[in-house]
């Protein structure tokens, strides 16, 4: 009788350090599917992409072809196949990955350097920059190279004007809403001289030329741009993955950083010129792209938090998926492709807008 009372009974309250156990535990679980998402998702993406399109050719066709590739076999698939995988989808499927990736590194290593998720990697005038040198470029009848060289070079000479600039007006000091405030004006300066190489432009040829880069796109890069690419990208990328912990510290305040022994100004001057690589090579080869920089950080921060040391492969990952992804789309949609910055916006500034409803979780 006493055992069937006992039954009946309500269970205890767990322990503090069973609950705090159980909690641990679901927390774990989280990370671990979030993990596995994170992970499959670019693999599908990336598999996807070779298969979507006009010319249809099939996954297992795909991998045949990559394998016998690999391994030195003949050739025993079509000329039009080899020409679609290896000429045209595979080059904009990598150049997709990578500029999606360093947008996404670039715009997580700027929020935590100015310490607010809203911030963009052109927030210093690398796009604005570069999409005049690319104004200019194509108005003057440069090639393929001189176009993305000078967009480049144009590009990180808007920041270096204005963290010049700031240092002038600061008068010494790297004050970060200085640095932001001339980040904006550079930033304003150079569109105004986009406006006014368009004015000038012919209106039946150049013009079109310089809208249509301007406004982003995949289609024409080559194995030849994607190296040259890799470049920045590499110079660029791996300080700002080895110093990403110091971007925790920063994220509490310079005395903060200062104190653990960081030399703040070095840092910050380390990750804009970094930044500066990643965005101002990708406007170079694939047009002014906005949003990406600006979104997936801050989803990423949702998903893992602010641990920079966490935050930043999370970002880098997320935002080739997301690129790739939009590239697809812009391919697929419609007969005639968009350009991928126009759905880079018209996707980025919606769901920018829902997370800013739903509250500031996750946020420095």
């Amino acid at each position: 009788m006493n055992q069937r009372k006992n039954s009946g009974a309500p269970l205890p309250e767990l322990a503090p350090e069973a609950a705090e156990q159980l909690l641990e535990s679901r927390e774990n679980k989280r990370r671990t599917i979030i993990l596995l998402v994170i992970i499959l998702v670019p693999i599908v993406l990336f598999l996807a992409s070779f298969v979507l399109g006009r010319f249809s050719v099939p996954l297992k066709q795909v991998c045949y072809m990559f394998v016998a590739k690999l391994f030195h076999l003949g050739q025993t698939w079509s000329e039009a196949d080899n020409i679609v995988i290896f000429q045209v989808r595979l080059p904009r499927i990598l150049s997709a990955v990578m500029i999606g990736g360093a947008l996404a590194l670039s715009g997580s290593a700027y929020q935590g350097l100015f310490k607010n998720p809203m911030v963009s990697p052109d927030i210093l005038g690398a796009s604005a920059g570069a999409g005049f040198g690319a104004a200019v470029a194509l108005l003057l009848d440069f090639n393929n190279f001189g176009i993305q060289a000078t967009a480049f070079v144009f590009g990180v000479a808007a920041v270096g004007l204005s963290y010049l600039v700031s240092k002038i007006v600061g008068r010494g000091s790297t004050s970060v809403l200085i640095l932001v405030l001339t980040g904006l004006v550079v930033s304003t300066m150079f569109q105004a001289f986009i406006s006014i190489t368009k004015y000038v432009a012919d209106p039946s040829n150049k013009l079109p030329a310089i809208t249509f880069w301007l406004m982003g796109g995949l289609s024409t890069i080559t194995y030849r741009e994607l190296l040259m690419f890799l470049i920045p990208v590499v110079v660029g990328a791996l300080p700002i993955i080895l110093l990403r912990w110091k971007l925790n510290a920063l994220s509490f305040g310079d005395e903060e950083a200062r104190a653990m022994g960081i030399n703040v100004g070095r840092l910050r001057l380390v990750i804009i010129l970094c930044s500066t690589l990643l965005t101002a090579g990708s406007v170079a080869i694939g047009g002014i792209i906005g949003w990406v920089g600006l979104v997936i950080p801050h989803l990423a921060r949702l998903l893992v938090g602010p641990n920079y040391k966490v935050l930043i492969p999370t970002s880098i990952v997320m935002g080739a998926s997301y690129l790739l992804f939009v590239d697809d789309v812009a391919r697929t949609l419609f007969s005639v492709e968009i350009p991928i910055g126009i759905l880079t916006a018209l996707i980025g500034a919606p769901f920018f807008i829902i997370m800013l409803l739903k509250g500031k979780r996750g946020w420095l």
